[in-house]
């Protein structure tokens, strides 16, 4: 019996391991150990750490240990976590000072590389402690004055270091309220709409502090009718700390606000910044992070999607492997069938050829079936001054705008330019990249390789081996056909674009 026990124990170790290691068993995705340090707190520390732990382990990114502090007045010195075994740490304390030599072990943890997250409140604490205000850049109340270093705003298009004498920390009435990035380029941001709404939250102003190796990702106007500064305020922040990184986010500050998709689409992808410098998460679209009105969910009600196991999301896909088939035979356009748009669709030279017809709108020869999750290749040439894309899971329907084909769009156009990025084609919603910087992927008057990957929300596009996105929309369609676009040019052209090797690898 006591064989059995332990073969028992054994595989029950074996299940644990094999579920907490699971999105890294598809790939190279990486799977963080986070420790999230909680126990004293102004908030609600009880009912908001369980809601960070799961926005966090909803991705499938993280691995959450908690360590709570004894209770205000208790012995502080029993406070000792080993921050050594964990590649971030997340801050939702604020409370009494910890140990000098729990201090200083933190201090090296981040100093030596360390990721570090500072979570509303979590700003509030440890006034007198230099290095962690040295590592959160901008801290609030606890005493903060002029003497604890400037107010940072975003003013006249650029950010001013202020000063002046005044308290460190302020909140009007709570409120939804627009967030804006001001740094489109960072890590964290690049995969966000441009500007997007917080649920109901305390919008923190008038913070202060070293604000050394600090940038700024977004800001929040502080609206004097909700009892704020009339000032444009930081809301997201990163700091270099040695070599740790730190995210500081001043969202969450209860139940409501970290419901928001801003709070938990902006917490993901700040901790795994954090932890590791860079992001593996899709980015995200309007869908989810809406500058409408905000977009509640229940962190409790988060799970890792079922699609997340039906690829390897780290690689793009091997178009030499087996279960690749093609959809162009080389010599007829069977299969296919034209949709809107008057522009010649043609084989020639095994290839399938288009041409621009003047005064025609946008032109697409479709699949006369639908795809849902899949792999697709194609090698494409496109004329200099002509725009064409590729649709993926599309549609025409005769109730939707007679007929127009719409749905995303997978860019193509000569470089440097936004070839790869994906447009949501027919819909009015634009481009569904959150941003577009161009890149020199394409080849002009080449031969491209183009290679997207569509499984549940998620879509992936490569350029001749070069990874262009990664995003999940929600509001897309899951299934459709594959389109090929030939753009309207009004009066000008003839221009032509040529397609090849056109294969799919479904994935069921």
């Amino acid at each position: 019996m006591r064989r059995l026990s332990q073969f028992w124990n054994l595989l029950y170790a074996l299940l644990i391991a094999a579920l907490l290691s699971g999105p890294a068993a598809l790939g190279d995705e990486p799977v963080f150990r986070v420790l999230l340090i909680d126990g004293q707190n102004n908030h609600r520390w009880q009912e908001t750490s369980p809601l960070i732990r799961a926005t966090l382990e909803s991705t499938g990114r993280f691995t959450v240990d908690t360590a709570t502090t004894p209770p205000k007045g208790g012995d502080m010195s029993t406070f000792h976590p080993d921050f050594s075994k964990y590649d971030v740490v997340v801050s939702n304390y604020n409370g009494e000072p910890w140990s000098e030599a729990t201090r200083q072990a933190f201090v090296t943890f981040v100093r030596s590389g360390g990721g570090f997250v500072c979570v509303h409140a979590a700003d509030n604490s440890f006034p007198d402690w230099p290095e962690y205000n040295q590592m959160i850049g901008l801290g609030g109340w606890g005493g903060r004055t002029e003497k604890d270093g400037p107010y940072v705003r975003w003013r006249e298009n650029r950010f001013v270091r202020d000063p002046s004498p005044g308290r460190g920390g302020s909140h009007g009435r709570r409120h939804p309220f627009l967030i804006v990035c001001r740094d489109t380029q960072h890590a964290i941001t690049r995969g966000i709409p441009g500007s997007f709404m917080q649920a109901e939250d305390e919008l923190y102003a008038q913070l202060r502090g070293p604000a050394a190796n600090l940038q700024i990702l977004a800001t929040a106007y502080s609206d004097p009718q909700t009892g704020g500064t009339g000032e444009h305020e930081p809301i997201l922040m990163t700091i270099r700390f040695g070599e740790g990184r730190v995210f500081h986010t001043t969202l969450g500050h209860d139940k409501t606000a970290m419901s928001g998709t801003a709070f938990q689409v902006t917490l993901q992808r700040g901790t795994e910044w954090a932890a590791s410098g860079q992001i593996t998460q899709p980015a995200v679209t309007s869908a989810l992070l809406s500058d409408k009105e905000p977009i509640l969910r229940d962190p409790l009600q988060l799970k890792l999607p079922a699609w997340q196991g039906k690829a390897d999301f780290s690689r793009m896909p091997d178009i030499d492997a087996s279960g690749w088939v093609a959809l162009f035979d080389g010599r007829t356009l069977d299969g296919w069938t034209q949709r809107n748009g008057t522009a010649h669709y043609s084989v020639d030279d095994g290839t399938i050829l288009g041409v621009t017809e003047k005064g025609s709108p946008n032109s697409f020869l479709c699949t006369n079936r639908d795809y849902a999750d899949f792999e697709l290749t194609f090698e494409v040439k496109v004329h200099d001054e002509l725009n064409s894309g590729c649709q993926i899971r599309s549609k025409s329907l005769p109730e939707y705008k007679n007929g127009r084909v719409h749905g995303p769009q997978v860019e193509i156009e000569a470089g440097p330019a936004e070839a790869g990025y994906i447009y949501s084609e027919g819909t009015g919603r634009g481009w569904l990249s959150p941003h577009q910087p161009p890149t020199d992927a394409m080849k002009n008057g080449q031969w491209n390789r183009f290679v997207i990957r569509a499984v549940g929300p998620r879509i992936q596009t490569w350029i001749n081996g070069q990874k262009i996105e990664d995003l999940a929309d929600e509001a897309s369609y899951l299934e459709g056909f594959i389109g090929l676009q030939v753009h309207g040019v009004g009066n000008r052209g003839p221009f032509d674009v040529r397609w090849r090797d056109i294969r799919v690898r479904e994935i069921k």
